[in-house]
């Protein structure tokens, strides 16, 4: 129960424990040259980059949890594809050798004073901070949530607590509807809340009960998905699948007692619709994380205020972010992480020698839509929504090649590659295809 309550205010799911780096719990003042606030994928991509850019006793990473989780393959947990230890390193493991890890949670970031403090009270600067925290899961913004994880019929992709849940809902489905919702705010990762959808169809098929059920998706977008080129694509699967699309429907509540799903209609304000399930997956609503709404470092809508070009902070010039805490107009992705860390690396080393960025970030980012247990549509644009693809073929079908390199490629990348700062940059997907090649 206490850990179902710890989801009404999720953060972004990171990660770490001790080799031979340095770790402790922040103690007397201390000082960074370089103070990396987050131990997910930004944080840790990045600060193997800025060890090797300034001496790993210059940098240290503030993070309060043991482990650290590869979300993106939790879609393929939910549909039992994957293990969820699969997707779990100890955040230890992955911290790199030499560099301070401060095991607490940051509580307030000073940026006119260059300090941050965390939740023992203790105080630390530094000359430059890079922002990397990820945002907030807010599940009790639906009312009978997060307590109606306890029932089963329930689960969620987007938590470690609720992954495995989903799998168990789609194991012990006998008929009636599976419904998946899409919330009316910001998410990570916009693809997963339809993928988990085309996985129960698959499953559904496979195990002989597709004609005893109504797959349901209540999204509150106007759209499928938000490239034509991709959503086109999605349209044809979702009719040849006898899939049921209801757009502008925005989950409210859940009572889960009684296996139903309220939903309002976001066109006509007050109007409401009940759906009973068999199985539902909760896509939860998301913010701003709450360290950096409640700082000068936000924008009015509580995101890290960064410019789109550099990731520098627009008025704090030593400070910079990267990934799902910030304000960049782009889907929040792993991909859009991957290429975000080369040219925040390059902007930092061009601050640092008192020097104009001369890299651009184009808004690249990414997004695998699984489609069933062995095809994926590579979706990959950047901030005009515009494709940004990587390969010479048309990447809007269906391809098990596609899977492959979700499933088992990008993994292995991304432990071995992308958190080693060894991986990354502009079309990571590219970059992939292009080493392929040579």
């Amino acid at each position: 129960m206490a850990a179902l309550h710890r989801l009404g205010q999720c953060h972004f799911t990171r990660i770490a424990i001790s080799h031979f780096h340095t770790s402790s719990r922040a103690s007397a003042k201390q000082h960074y040259k370089m103070l990396v606030l987050g131990g997910g994928t930004g944080g840790i991509s990045m600060s193997a980059r800025m060890k090797r850019m300034m001496g790993a006793e210059n940098v240290a990473v503030v993070e309060p949890s043991e482990m650290h989780y590869y979300q993106p393959i939790w879609t393929l947990v939910g549909a039992g594809a994957k293990t969820l230890t699969s997707s779990s390193r100890s955040t230890a493991s992955v911290m790199p050798s030499g560099v301070k890890w401060v095991k607490s949670k940051v509580q307030e970031i000073n940026p006119d004073t260059n300090t941050i403090r965390t939740d023992d009270g203790s105080e630390i600067s530094y000359e430059y901070l890079i922002v990397a925290l990820g945002l907030q899961l807010h599940f009790e913004k639906i009312k009978g949530l997060p307590e109606g994880f306890e029932y089963p019929k329930i689960g969620s992709n987007y938590s470690v607590q609720t992954v495995e849940k989903t799998w168990k809902a789609l194991q012990d489905f006998k008929e009636g509807n599976a419904v998946f919702t899409f919330p009316n705010t910001p998410v990570k990762c916009a693809g997963a809340p339809q993928k988990i959808m085309y996985l129960t169809d698959a499953f559904l098929r496979k195990t002989g009960k597709r004609d005893k059920a109504n797959v349901i998706y209540n999204t509150s977008l106007p759209v499928l998905f938000g490239i034509k080129k991709y959503a086109d694509s999605l349209w044809d699967i979702v009719k040849q699948r006898d899939l049921q699309v209801n757009l502008r429907q925005n989950l409210i509540e859940v009572r889960a007692d009684k296996k139903e799903a309220v939903f309002e209609n976001l066109d006509k304000p007050g109007e409401t619709k009940v759906f009973e399930y068999e199985m539902l997956h909760v896509t939860p609503p998301m913010g701003p994380n709450l360290v950096i709404k409640g700082s000068p470092l936000a924008d009015e809508a509580g995101w890290l205020d960064v410019n789109k070009d550099h990731l520098q902070h627009k008025r704090y010039p030593n400070v910079f972010g990267i990934g799902d805490c910030t304000n960049l107009p782009t889907a929040k992705t792993g991909a859009a992480v991957a290429a975000q860390t080369a040219i925040l690396n390059r902007t930092i080393s061009k601050i640092m020698k008192n020097e104009k960025p001369d890299k651009t970030y184009d808004g690249y980012t990414s997004c695998p839509l699984v489609t069933s247990y062995n095809t994926v549509i590579l979706a990959e644009f950047d901030y005009n929504g515009q494709p940004l693809e990587t390969f010479p073929i048309n990447q809007a079908k269906e391809r098990r090649t596609m899977y492959h390199m979700k499933a088992d490629v990008m993994p292995h990348l991304y432990w071995h590659g992308l958190l080693r700062g060894l991986w990354g940059g502009p079309g990571p997907y590219r970059k992939l295809f292009h080493l392929g090649m040579k």
